[in-house]
């Protein structure tokens, strides 16, 4: 039986095929390199955090940005709690901040600057509320859990900054308290 030489469409179609493959290669490496830098990104907001946590707050579009809005923001509530911003608790805002990863200069930095400087408006503390009961319907119970007690804690943290009056009165003003309670009941 004599043999025909190799069919040129033949050949053709396998060169297009490993082309098609190499380009889906390429894209899914290119994903991947993506998803490890937002896994970095999310790190530094989040150094705590696990791993699925992290991986299911890029999975629901959250991104580093939108992580640090929403945990610094509760943050500047309390602090504002009395009308004013005490030393202390600026450098406790500042000192949170910075372990996560905000750098002097960076965006992030700058809206934490102006929120220190400016009272955010009550919009923003609403808008804050409903994206965080939002997103809350997203995680689950245990993630949750965490999200609330983290957030909780920091915001405690900024309260007591400020300190009782000789450490005869309460760490925690009755302003500071009834906004920690706000949250409580918004991350609850």
């Amino acid at each position: 039986m004599k043999k025909h030489p190799l069919n040129p469409d033949a050949r053709k179609l396998e060169e297009k095929f490993f082309a098609e493959e190499n380009r889906l290669l390429l894209q899914r490496l290119r994903e991947k390199q993506d998803l490890e830098a937002r896994r970095a990104a999310m790190r530094e907001v989040m150094p705590t955090a696990d791993d699925a946590f992290v991986d299911h707050m890029l999975e629901l579009g959250i991104g580093p940005e939108t992580a640090l809005a929403v945990t610094f923001l509760p943050l500047v509530m309390v602090a504002w709690a009395d009308g004013e911003i005490s030393p202390k608790e600026r450098e406790a805002l500042l000192k949170a901040a910075e372990e996560r990863g905000v750098t002097p200069g960076s965006a992030a930095c700058e809206v934490l600057g102006s929120w220190l400087e400016h009272k955010p408006g009550s919009e923003l503390t609403e808008a804050w509320k409903r994206y965080v009961q939002t997103m809350r319907s997203d995680l689950s119970d245990e993630e949750s859990g965490v999200m609330r007690e983290r957030m909780l804690g920091l915001a405690r943290g900024v309260a007591e900054a400020a300190g009782g009056f000789l450490g005869l009165t309460s760490k925690i003003s009755e302003a500071e308290q009834k906004v920690l309670d706000e949250l409580e009941r918004a991350l609850s």
